[in-house]
Formats: structure tokens, C-alpha cells, sequence
């Protein structure tokens, strides 16, 4: 790349062995800045010979100014501006598995405020604080600085090495509590203390929060956030309820329990990994000689708090679901959440495609198709860690999901969370069978009103259990179901209803060009083949039918 041959030419590739300054809101040393800007241009170069497809998101060109801008930069900045810096260039390339990290990276070494945060789904609140600190527990953070929470949140997004939004919200939950972090993105004036305001009840008040040590840790492979903290204050402390399943024993890797009044297993599944004393397949082998000798009539597996680990292990406990008696609709449930990523991903793709579980919670963290298996890459100056992804892992190259959605969404609350409450075991022991949208939608065109169809629709969607489904590829099936049956006119109806659902698709043109194809509309299946290859020039289909209809 450019900017490395230009670097190599001056002569900074020289690799130097050396201590960091200690923490400051000034500028960097000269010597600390030229060291920075020889790990810079390390990472620059590695990470394209590292990375499966360092370009896959953003282009060379985009990635190289990134870097020449910070080189320059350099010179002016402190020591966490340079990282956080450095780690916006490496979010920049847009997977989860391709990272600089805060929260794990003990080299980096920011410290933490004395307050956790969480993105419940009615906002950010303080779940926990040390006692100095406990009239917070409870409190919702308005401002962090002077800058509105949202503008908060999409500054520290930036930095994030993501596969998804649920992945950013994960993130900047903890580095919300970095003063470094803070100070370094323009939200605070000091590193060591950050100012918030917050809501408590109907009041507002602004508090001023020092540095409570360094920052924990979180390891790579499973979500220990939730782990109480010694001495500290938790917002369900008053809880009149007992704690819930899934925060029972966050750290322990796998555990089940039996519960008899609703003839449930309960199995979490917190890290795809072996314990010294079990492996994942003898625990496996041991719960489901439970399950067959047991009147076990639902089961559950919660995943919300799995960060991945060692995929090939999964195959056990998938073919143990698949050979069992639960393996059926509405018997077998798997909880997923904003933690649910890497090799639990791949247990979520597996699942969906060879079980008949239903999924409930709030988005996965990872996608189906993802760049993964992070290298190390070490900065030899400053010892910190770059990641990269060195895989492709493509279930279905057509998938183009974000995420893997809920079947049932139950999004954790604040209320929820401080009176002990599970929203997603309260769906799972209240689940009763629906009528599906496709079905819904079929049977509201008998009245052969465009009315009835869109108002079913609309019924269905504002249901806050369906709010993550997504309804393009429902309504898409429902019209090649009737095009089959010859319903042609109605075909179109609802293909165009799914267009006016989703503009932004290629897929919906696609399909509403093929139903007027069957209706014998030349022009109007042109016009939508048209639109389908201006959203995505590539789409084969599209160009084939269209070359076909001008060749008529």
C-alpha cells in the first residue's frame, strides 16, 4: 500500500522495544510518537496478509486515508486517543471477529468508572454501581458529558469491530464506562473521570464519577458481565422474586436444571468449550439420559450468554436434540440474545436448519454467514493486540441476514431485570401455537380485498412478539404459492405489497416481475426487473428474464 512503501522509505520500520508514558490528556512524548506511528504502520501492513478479506466493507483507498491520516495525527494525540484511533481504522472493516479491544486487551489497560451499564430495551440504565455510588442503581443516563446518550452511543460504535447492531450494543455498554475511552472521543475532558447525567425517578441530576481501577476483563468466549461484583449494588438486590435461570450461574460453562411444576429442562449453555472435569460431550451424553428417562415434555437451551469457543464441539448436543423426543414444534425452545456469537452462531444455524426449535429473546450478536477465527497480530512496540478474521464461514451464500431473529421476541426490560422477571421464559411457559403470518394473510385473501390483506398484515406486525421476523421472505412464499395455485392476480397483490414493505429489496422486484411475467404484463415485469438489478446489478435472475422480455 502506499502510505507503507512511503513509510518504509523513511526508514520507520525499525522495530524498538520500550515503555509507554503513563496516562495523560496531553500529547504523546516525540519517541513515544514515533514508536506509536512504527505499530501503525505494522498494523497497516499486516492486516490485509492476515485477514481472509480485509476489503470485504470498506475499500483500500478508504482504509489506507484512514491511516495516513492517523500517522500524521499522531504527534498531537494522547495515548488513548492514538488507540481508540487505531481501533476506529480496524472497525472500519466491518466483522465482529476483526477488532482492538478495550475489554480484553489487558496491554491497553483503561480503567473503569464505578457503574455498569446495560441497553435494556427502554434504554440505557445503571444496573449495578459500587456502594460509594448506590442512589445510581436504577438510574437512566440522559448525557454522558454534554452529549445526548444516542450521539454517545453512535460515537463509541465507532470503534467497534461488529457483525451486527446487537454486537455494538454488547460493546458499548462497557466502553461507556472507560474514562479513557470517553475522554478519547471528545464525551469528557479527563481520563480519569467522567461526568453523566442521569434520570432517577422524575429527576434529574449530574454527577461527576472518578475511576474505580482497571477495567474487567472479558474473556473471548462467553458474556461474564453479569457475574456479581463484590461490594457492589445491584438493581435487583431488592427483588422480591428468586434470581432467574439465566443468572443463576453465569459462569459456569453448561449446567441443567429439571424444573417439575411445568415438566422443563433447562439447560444453559454459556460457553461452546470443555470444563477439566466434563467435556461438552459427556455432559451432553448425560442430559439426554435425563430427558429419556424423565416425563420431560419441553426444553429449553439458553444461548444468550454464549460468546462462541470451539465450534466442532456443537455436534453433540445438536444431534442429542435431533434424536430426542423433544425435537418438536413447541416443545423445544433455544433462548439467543446480543451475546449469542461466533461458534454459538453456528449452533443457531444448525439449529434452525435441522431442529424444530423455536427461537426466542432478541437478535443474535453474530450472523450466518460471518467472517471469523480471529489472529493475533501484535503491535511491536506498544504489545497490543490487533485482531483479524483469517475465515469465511458461508452457511447459504444467498443468506444476506444480520442476524438470526426471534421467532418470539422478549426483550429484557429494566423493570424486568430489577424485579427478577425473564421475559423470555415467560414466553416460553406461556407459549401457545399461532396462526401463522403466510396463513394469515392467505385466508384475508378470500375476501378479495387489498384492505383485508394489508390490515392483517399490519395486525401482525404491531404484535411485540413478531417485532425482529422478518416478513419479506414470509410474504414472498405466500405469493409463489399462489402463482402455483394459478391465483395470478392475487399473486401480484401480494407481491407488491411485500415491494411496499421492503423497497429496498432486490428480491421483492424480482418476484413481483416474475407474477406480471405470469400475467402477461411485458411492460410492468421490465420496469421491476429493472428495479430489482438497480438494487443489486448482480442478481442473475433479474438479468435473464429481463434479456429474455427484450428479445420478444
Amino acid at each position: 500500500m502506499r502510505l507503507i512503501k512511503h513509510v518504509r522509505i523513511a526508514g520507520l520500520l525499525t522495530i524498538f522495544v520500550f515503555n509507554f508514558s503513563a496516562l495523560s490528556q496531553g500529547p504523546v512524548s516525540k519517541a513515544d510518537a514515533e514508536k506509536w506511528r512504527q505499530d501503525l504502520v505494522y498494523m497497516a501492513q499486516q492486516m490485509p496478509l492476515r485477514h481472509k478479506n480485509l476489503f470485504h466493507s470498506v475499500s483500500r483507498d478508504r482504509f489506507e486515508a484512514a491511516v495516513k491520516n492517523l500517522y500524521e495525527m499522531i504527534p498531537s494525540l494522547s495515548r488513548p486517543e492514538i488507540i481508540v484511533e487505531m481501533a476506529r481504522i480496524v472497525a472500519l472493516v466491518g466483522d465482529g471477529h476483526t477488532n482492538i479491544s478495550p475489554t480484553r486487551d489487558p496491554k491497553i489497560g483503561f480503567q473503569t468508572l464505578p457503574i455498569k451499564l446495560y441497553f435494556f430495551k427502554n434504554n440505557l440504565f445503571i444496573r449495578s454501581a459500587n456502594k460509594e455510588h448506590a442512589d445510581l442503581v436504577g438510574a437512566r443516563i440522559l448525557y454522558v458529558g454534554g452529549v445526548p446518550i444516542d450521539t454517545a452511543y453512535q460515537s463509541v460504535r465507532s470503534i467497534i469491530g461488529r457483525d451486527n447492531e446487537m454486537d455494538v450494543k454488547f460493546f458499548a455498554a462497557q466502553l461507556l464506562t472507560m474514562p479513557e475511552v470517553l475522554c478519547a472521543l471528545r464525551m469528557t475532558s479527563d481520563t480519569e473521570k467522567a461526568m453523566f447525567v442521569v434520570q432517577v425517578g422524575r429527576q434529574q441530576k449530574t454527577v461527576t464519577l472518578a475511576s474505580a481501577g482497571p477495567a474487567d476483563l472479558i474473556p473471548p468466549d462467553m458474556d461474564t458481565t453479569w457475574i456479581e461484583r463484590s461490594g457492589w449494588i445491584d438493581a435487583r438486590d431488592t427483588a422480591r422474586s428468586p434470581t432467574p435461570l439465566w443468572l443463576k450461574d453465569p459462569s459456569n460453562k453448561y449446567w441443567f436444571e429439571f424444573l417439575k411444576d411445568s415438566k422443563t429442562v433447562y439447560v444453559q449453555l454459556n460457553q461452546v468449550g470443555n470444563k477439566e472435569d466434563e467435556t461438552l460431550a459427556a455432559f451432553c451424553k448425560r442430559l439426554f439420559a435425563f430427558v429419556d428417562a424423565n416425563p420431560v415434555e419441553r426444553f429449553v437451551l439458553d444461548l444468550r450468554l454464549n460468546r462462541g469457543g470451539n465450534g466442532a464441539l456443537n455436534k453433540p448436543l445438536l444431534l442429542g436434540i435431533i434424536k430426542s423426543k423433544i425435537d418438536q414444534r413447541g416443545k423445544l425452545f433455544t433462548i439467543i440474545g446480543r451475546s449469542t456469537w461466533s461458534a454459538a452462531q453456528f449452533l443457531v444455524n444448525d439449529l434452525e436448519k435441522y431442529t424444530n426449535t423455536i427461537f426466542v429473546g432478541e437478535p443474535t450478536g453474530g450472523k450466518v454467514n460471518s467472517y471469523g477465527d480471529s489472529r493475533k497480530i501484535t503491535l511491536p512496540n506498544s504489545g497490543i493486540t490487533v485482531r483479524v478474521s483469517s475465515l469465511w464461514w458461508q452457511e447459504d451464500e444467498r443468506d444476506t441476514r444480520e442476524w438470526t431473529a426471534p421467532d418470539i421476541a422478549a426483550n429484557l426490560t429494566f423493570d424486568a431485570y430489577r424485579n427478577n422477571i425473564d421475559p423470555a421464559i415467560k414466553a416460553i411457559l406461556n407459549y401457545a401455537p399461532k396462526k401463522s403470518l403466510g396463513d394469515i394473510l392467505y385466508d384475508a385473501l378470500a375476501s378479495g380485498e387489498e384492505q383485508a390483506v394489508n390490515e392483517g398484515l399490519h395486525k401482525w406486525k404491531y404484535d411485540p412478539a413478531n417485532e425482529y421476523v422478518d416478513t419479506e421472505p414470509i410474504i414472498n412464499s405466500l405469493g409463489y404459492k399462489l402463482l402455483n395455485e394459478k391465483r395470478v392476480p392475487e399473486a401480484v397483490l401480494v407481491f407488491k405489497i411485500n415491494a411496499n414493505e421492503h423497497p429496498r429489496s432486490a428480491n421483492v422486484y424480482d418476484s413481483l416481475a416474475d407474477a406480471y411475467v405470469a400475467a402477461n404484463d411485458r411492460d410492468s415485469a421490465m420496469r421491476n426487473y429493472e428495479k430489482a438489478l438497480a438494487l443489486d446489478p448482480k442478481m442473475e435472475s433479474a438479468a435473464e428474464a429481463l434479456k429474455k422480455l427484450r428479445e420478444q
